[in-house]
């Protein structure tokens, strides 16, 4: 016999970035409960709305399984003294299980022997076992929370009822002084206290009441409302389907509805009334047929049609005075040139120790034409890279960029081009803070594409240096972000510099600047190590194992672009079976090298055998050849080089005995094992690697 069960929680309105994490915890978590308690159960729901949170249980068993269990008590030699009396140590064992010493017996495990009894544990009633649920509820989650009247308890909202049904049967507990009990409420100002008196029965009297328990089904209707207006109408909405999940948690009960705004406000730049729309007023914005920006939005009502002319009014008046504000501060930021906002970021503090953003912006300039310079762009692109870097920040003392934060960059490139600057340093100003998500685009332009580096490098080594490094899930300058940027951007437009030489440049900087930053050992390390965590990262997302991450970044990052494929080439060189003597060869190389030799050339006079020296002619002949590849970048041809060797040095450990007595043949042959490893480890290290062929 099984019964369903519902779990309600009912707030404040909860605010909508809070709402689809916390219904993943609540049914995460009441899964792994049920789990942990041994009930049975067909499947459980969640449900959210601004003002609820809820799991419906489905198909729960009536009561807890029975099991039989074994326990493990002490050892033998422990529970029985040296007249095989049972000591207090087994009886102690057996009354906590429940048991007596009448019900002992023995198992020899791994060669010792251990007392056990087996015992019978009875499986409780549910009803009883759901009272605990109460522990669920108070251990979920929120980003930030309140206390509230005289409660100790912090949650992200004040808990307002609390709903929990075993079938018809109210299960009974308290959470911050608020009692179970079967009643619910429905929509805030369309809906009433609803008492549900079966569980399965929940969504449907909240739809009566006017809510749509289910988030997906809300996403749904706003979808299906928006498509009819399409069709209505014949114009695009764009979605975004992040407002569209915000959207959805804001609303019980959605109806969507079009209004319009003035035309005279499409002047504005396109990002600043999308964003305008999206952001402030979590509209969706329209666009003609063509892709051309209507003066129209799409809204989204909590509540049913009824006078929705009015509410439809009430948000064109909103949304006139928010263009209103944004056209005043477009007309007032073009009455001012660049320079006048260049002047004003010099009283804007980019950080307490590392100056204001014209002192970075200096800092960006100097490594941009660095980065210029290994890249060997042509002048004119030096030329453009470097006045986008001194121009790159200037938006961000304008009056819009202040109103709208994320358009930083996006304006800078709107009034570069209004003050009549290169269009390519205008792109590239927009540009220099991409990617700003981890899947987002990378710079298309060069200049773009340095001065993103750049910037990027600097926050990153200037927060490190004063030992601002993210921990746990605080990285409040975003390290983490731009490191990755940084990596994608060397991948992506297979750049030919290795990313410690970019950090080089950056850290020399940063040594002539007086401001108080750690020890150069310690800087050194923590910036090595985090960038290896973002290396690992990225690979990672490419596809490549762990272990062949270690192995091809343990001696540097290098040019990522070519460390990736070396990734790739030993990934598909782990199951090819032909690889195998050649991994057996290096991998014996690299293991003899490590144990140590002095630096001492190689004396041919002292080779006692064919082998040796024809390992040695190998060596000599691939090296040029193995080096020019891995200048070119070549992977593949890098590693068929260093393959050649397998043959002659398998010879090579079948006819000579490396740790020979006498020292001057040991040592010329450890130092020729010495140089063909460094050979090798310059391409990976592959003693890291877990080789699937077997041996």
């Amino acid at each position: 016999m099984t019964k369903d069960a519902l779990f309600e929680i009912g707030l404040e309105e909860l605010p909508a970035r809070f709402i689809d994490d916390a219904e993943a915890q609540l049914k995460y978590k009441t899964e792994q409960w049920l789990h942990e308690l041994r009930l049975s159960y067909q499947a459980v729901e969640s449900f959210s709305t601004p003002r609820r949170l809820a799991v419906l249980i489905k198909g729960l068993d009536e009561s807890q399984k029975t099991i039989e269990e074994e326990a493990k008590g002490p050892a033998l030699k422990i529970a029985q003294d040296e007249n095989g009396n049972w000591t207090k140590a087994a009886i102690g064992f057996t009354k906590g299980q429940g048991k007596s010493i009448d019900d002992i017996y023995t198992k020899d495990i791994n060669g010792t022997t251990y007392i056990f009894v087996q015992k019978r544990i009875e499986g409780k009633t549910t009803y009883d076992l759901l009272t605990s649920f109460g522990t669920i509820i108070e251990s979920i989650q929120f980003q930030k929370n309140m206390r509230w009247a005289e409660q100790s308890m912090r949650y992200a909202r004040p808990i307002r009822w609390l709903l929990a049904l075993y079938g018809e049967k109210v299960v009974p507990f308290e959470v911050a002084q608020v009692k179970t009990g079967n009643q619910t409420f429905g929509h805030r100002f369309l809906g009433s206290s609803i008492t549900i008196q079966r569980a399965d029965a929940y969504q449907n009297e909240l739809k009566n009441s006017f809510v749509i328990a289910d988030s997906k089904e809300r996403e749904d209707m706003i979808l299906s409302q928006i498509n009819a207006l399409e069709a209505e109408k014949g114009f695009n909405v764009i979605v975004d389907d992040e407002l569209l999940q915000e959207v959805r948690n804001l609303v019980e009960y959605p109806t969507v509805f079009a209004g319009s705004f003035e035309n005279s406000f499409l002047q504005l730049p396109k990002e600043v009334l999308i964003t305008s729309m999206k952001v402030h007023q979590r509209y969706f914005p329209v666009e003609s047929s063509a892709g051309e920006l209507l003066a129209t939005f799409i809204g989204v009502r909590n509540g049913i049609k009824d006078h929705i002319e009015q509410v439809v009014k009430g948000n064109e008046k909103v949304i006139h005075a928010r263009l209103s504000d944004a056209e005043f501060f477009f007309e007032e930021d073009k009455k001012h040139s660049i320079d006048f906002y260049q002047d004003k970021l010099k009283r804007v503090v980019f950080q307490e120790k590392l100056g204001t953003i014209t002192d970075k912006v200096n800092r960006v300039v100097a490594i941009s034409s660095q980065i210029a310079e290994l890249l060997q762009v042509d002048r004119d692109e030096k030329k453009r890279s470097i006045r986008t870097a001194e121009v790159c920040k200037f938006d961000l003392a304008t009056n819009m960029v202040n109103e709208f934060t994320n358009l930083q960059g996006v304006i800078g490139e709107k009034y570069a081009l209004y003050n009549k600057e290169n269009a390519k340093v205008a792109t590239a100003i927009r540009e220099h803070y991409l990617p700003l998500h981890s899947d987002d685009p990378i710079p298309n332009t060069v200049e773009g594409a340095i001065v993103s580096v750049a910037d990027k490098l600097d926050t990153i080594v200037g927060c490190i240096s004063i030992g601002l490094i993210p921990t746990g899930s605080q990285d409040p300058y975003g390290l983490r972000r731009q490191a990755v940027g940084i990596l994608r951007i060397l991948d992506e437009k297979k750049w030919n510099i290795a990313l410690e030489d970019l950090l080089n440049i950056t850290r020399d900087i940063y040594r002539t600047l007086e401001i108080e930053q750690n020890e150069e050992t310690v800087i050194t390390k923590d910036i090595t190590d985090f960038f290896r965590l973002r290396a690992n990262h990225v690979m990672k997302l490419n596809n490549v194992e762990a272990d062949i991450i270690d192995a091809v970044i343990k001696q540097r990052i290098g040019v990522f672009h070519y460390t990736i494929e070396k990734a790739k080439v030993l990934a598909a060189k782990r199951n090819d079976d032909t690889f195998k003597s050649v991994n057996e060869s290096l991998i014996r190389v690299l293991n003899l090298s490590k144990k140590g030799t002095r630096e001492t050339d190689i004396d041919q006079a002292y080779f006692g055998t064919e082998s040796e020296a024809s390992l040695y002619r190998h060596y000599q002949e691939i090296t040029p050849k193995f080096m020019e590849a891995n200048q070119n970048y070549d992977a593949v041809e890098a590693m068929n080089y260093l393959a050649t060797l397998a043959t002659p040095i398998h010879d090579f450990f079948e006819n000579n005995m490396v740790m020979t007595d006498d020292m001057q043949i040991r040592t010329n042959r450890m130092t020729l094992l010495k140089k063909i490893s460094d050979l090798v480890n310059q391409y990976a290290d592959l003693t890291m690697i877990e080789w699937k062929q077997q041996f």
